[in-house]
């Protein structure tokens, strides 16, 4: 690695430019259609539903709409009890609080860093109406354990599948297997289109609501579709569209989903392979990644020992022109979140991932750099223990 290369700021993430990205903005450009609904859009929720196997892809502004589209058509109410993660981005609380809900917080696997499923059952009560699981960094939960949970005390399951695109639990895409489920197309994101979404319907009695939820609480869509003469205010709803131009991005790049997805898993792959000897002598923890599931490479992690080595190692890392970054804090110790705990559990596994993990550069492109990250890093980590 020359000196000039190590010159090279390296940041932590950066969007993937897809080949037909310009070609596909241009025609929506123009075209007579920019707002959502149009053309491009119809292709990404075909392409969406063809991938994941759900039975209606919408497409949202966000993966923050989906959820918040999901908490709507479920009739989240004032006083209902959501069981999540802590350990996740504010949005996955945010859409029922919204309603009116309580988010009830449950501490995450070790390993996985998901929700554990052996903490859920003696958080349900009577208010409680669904369970949402947020699969991080694109590893699964061990979902079997929860549907039969959900079942049992006839719950909901919604699926955070922000990170999960093209990310399979027994062979079931991630997203596909709660009633509902949500994806992301933020720029930090496997595919994306600087800001996007999707909320995944797999109970084919809910497409028909979502569609005027989406619609502004209007039939709209059965207007364009032919089915109703003139639409009108039916329930209630918000606008949960994306534009054209948005999904013109987006189309360009699911095109190209499954080459992204494989350069991906190989920088993943390198970075595991090349941190295993630390790993061996427990210097770091590297990601674990369950037999019943296929990742897709989007972050990849390691944990360390402590908070200061953690800190420390960032540092390091930054002075040498690498960004390194930790992750969520801990819903349930946030000034806003704090007000809904009143659990005696302390979800003590949150708070200490919280303060040891770290993520490294994941980008395609970043091949021609990473020998000069894992080479840094390995030796940032080396020296902090001699």
């Amino acid at each position: 690695m020359s000196f000039a290369t190590t010159m090279i700021s390296i940041g932590f993430n950066r969007p993937y430019r897809a080949s037909k990205d310009l070609e596909y903005l241009s025609a929506a450009l123009s075209g007579h259609h920019l707002c959502g609904d149009g053309p491009f859009s119809k292709k990404c929720n075909t392409e969406l539903e063809n991938v994941t196997g759900t039975k209606k892809s919408l497409l949202t502004p966000s993966c923050t709409a989906a959820l918040e589209m999901s908490a709507l058509l479920l009739d989240i109410k004032v006083g209902d009890e959501i069981i999540m993660p802590s350990f996740t981005f504010v949005s996955t609380a945010n859409a029922f609080v919204l309603r009116g809900a309580v988010p009830v917080f449950a501490d995450i696997d070790t390993y996985t860093m998901n929700i554990d499923p052996q903490k859920i059952e003696s958080l349900i009560t009577a208010k409680t109406k669904a369970i949402v699981i947020v699969h991080y960094a694109g590893v699964c939960c061990d979902i079997d354990q929860i549907l039969d949970l959900a079942k049992v005390y006839e719950l909901v399951i919604i699926e955070d599948a922000a990170q999960g695109i093209m990310s399979f639990y027994k062979g079931k895409h991630l997203g596909s297997l709660g009633k509902l489920g949500t994806l992301s197309f933020h720029e930090t994101k496997n595919i994306s289109c600087g800001e996007g979404g999707a909320l995944l319907i797999n109970d084919g009695r809910l497409i028909e609501r979502a569609e005027i939820i989406r619609e502004k609480g209007t039939n709209r869509t059965q207007f364009i579709n032919g089915v109703v003469d003139k639409y009108g205010w039916e329930d209630i709803g918000s606008s949960y569209l994306p534009s054209e131009l948005n999904s013109a991005v987006l189309l360009s790049q699911l095109e190209e989903v499954h080459g992204i997805t494989s350069r991906r898993l190989a920088i993943w792959e390198k970075y595991y392979h090349a941190f295993a000897d630390l790993a061996s002598k427990e210097l770091v923890q590297l990601p674990y990644v369950p037999s019943f599931c296929k990742h897709n490479a989007h972050i990849f992690f390691m944990v360390f020992p402590s908070q200061k080595g953690r800190n420390r190692f960032i540092e390091a890392m930054r002075d040498r022109n690498i960004q390194t970054v930790f992750h969520y804090l801990p819903l349930h110790a946030s000034r806003f979140g704090s007000r809904f705990t009143n659990q005696n559990e302390q979800l003590n596994t949150s708070v200490s991932i919280s303060e040891r993990i770290v993520r490294l550069p994941l980008w395609i492109g970043i091949e021609a750099y990473q020998d000069y990250v894992v080479d840094t890093a390995i030796e940032c980590i080396r020296k902090s223990h001699s």
